[in-house]
């Protein structure tokens, strides 16, 4: 409220002064808006007189048409009002159909879950980094607990199957226990056909969900809000966590979220109540979890291999050493996230760390020494090669022998 005496003060300075407004406000310290009211003039409160318009004859049709067909584009009423008259260019229409036409706002209810009934999940894309000479898409896995808002995060080199599937195992292990109902919206690993309501879910997805005692359920095509607290939750890690934050690699990034999970999410105020925080609702939640099985999820990727002339086998843009007598058979290659395994049958022949860069050759020592050893052992096998381990000067003696057309034999 301004007092009398400034209002008094305002009037005499512009009507007696002839002061501008902005010159009062400064004066005074006061807002130019709250000079203006104490002046009360029709000047500062009269509303201003619209010119007439070459589409004021065509409102209430078009008001009209837009009620009975919202989505009706401004094109076609173009093509309506010209058929009655209309001189206008089709921009000015597309204005006022922007203005006229009714806002379509859907309407939802607040639910609530009981704690350990549902967790939503899905992938947030985060770029692409590089990794020696490969550029690797960059993803995280993030899982929600409806109730407390609990979250786990995992960043993986891709969105496949296996990932994902290791994405869920690593969450139920973190929070000791598995919610009843997994929600996710339409992604491929999920979701493998869906024809309305008819839902064929992944086979894979479907043994994990058995195995951890659980149900999935698909949210609606283009029906985000149905999982909005997972929605939520990447953008909070895009915007809290990822933002300008370095990392040497994945191992060093993974480290960090979870450890800025624990301390900065886990610490922030409860939605149910913000007298609890997320952390004291994922302790009520967690007696209400599913327990675990005795055994984790197998969520590993089995494929085919074959080594062809080499002792290497290829998988994910880079080779790996398998023992010579392996060479051409047909092998079995298991891969997890951080290691690769190879089996001749049930047996594994050879084990290496997973690379993520690409065209390496990553060779075990002892598959190197073996094939060297069966080089030697041929070599061996014939009269100069005995001669040749024996008595080593005798090479050169051969080599000239063989020169002047004699046979080294």
């Amino acid at each position: 409220m301004i007092h009398a005496e400034t209002r008094v003060r305002i009037r005499q300075l512009f009507y007696a002064e002839h002061w501008k407004v902005g010159t009062i406000a400064r004066q005074l310290a006061l807002h130019p808006d709250a000079v203006r009211h104490a002046l009360e003039t029709a000047r500062f409160h009269g509303g201003h007189r619209l010119r007439p318009s070459i589409t004021d004859p065509y409102l209430d049709f078009i008001r009209l048409t837009l009620e009975q067909y919202p989505r009706l584009r401004a094109t076609r009423i173009y093509q309506m009002i010209r058929a009655r008259g209309y001189g206008g260019s089709v921009v000015q229409l597309r204005r006022l159909v922007a203005r006229l036409r009714p806002a379509r706002r859907e309407a939802f209810l607040c639910l609530r879950t009981f704690p350990g009934e549902q967790a939503q999940i899905d992938w947030g894309c985060f770029g692409q980094v590089k990794v020696g000479r490969a550029r690797r898409s960059l993803s995280c896995f993030v899982a929600t607990l409806s109730f407390s808002r609990a979250l786990y995060l995992e960043f993986f080199f891709n969105q496949s199957l296996e990932s994902f599937l290791t994405g869920h195992r690593h969450a139920f292990e973190d929070w000791q226990g598995s919610p009843r109902t997994l929600i996710y919206d339409n992604l491929r690993s999920a979701v493998l056909e869906r024809h309305g309501d008819q839902i064929r879910f992944h086979p894979r997805l479907l043994e994990l969900c058995a195995h951890y005692h659980c149900g999935p359920r698909p949210c609606q095509v283009r029906a985000a809000h149905e999982k909005g607290r997972v929605e939520r939750a990447i953008r909070y890690i895009r915007e809290s966590f990822f933002a300008a934050r370095p990392f040497a690699n994945l191992e060093d990034l993974n480290r960090q979220a979870l450890q800025w999970r624990d301390a900065i999410a886990y610490a922030r105020p409860w939605p149910g109540d913000d007298s609890k925080t997320v952390r004291q609702a994922f302790d009520q939640e967690r007696p209400s979890l599913l327990p675990l099985p005795a055994h984790p999820f197998d969520t590993d990727l089995v494929m085919p291999v074959q080594a062809g002339k080499t002792i290497y086998v290829r998988f994910d843009l880079n080779d790996y050493s398998i023992p010579p007598q392996a060479v051409g058979r047909p092998l079995i290659l298991v891969a997890s996230q951080d290691c690769i395994r190879i089996l001749d049958g049930t047996a594994e022949i050879a084990r290496h760390r997973r690379c993520y860069d690409r065209h390496e050759r990553i060779l075990d020592p002892a598959h190197q020494e073996a094939l060297l050893a069966e080089k030697r052992k041929a070599f061996g096998a014939t009269a100069t090669g005995r001669l040749a381990q024996a008595v080593p000067e005798s090479e050169a003696l051969l080599d000239a022998a063989f020169a002047c057309g004699e046979s080294p034999v």
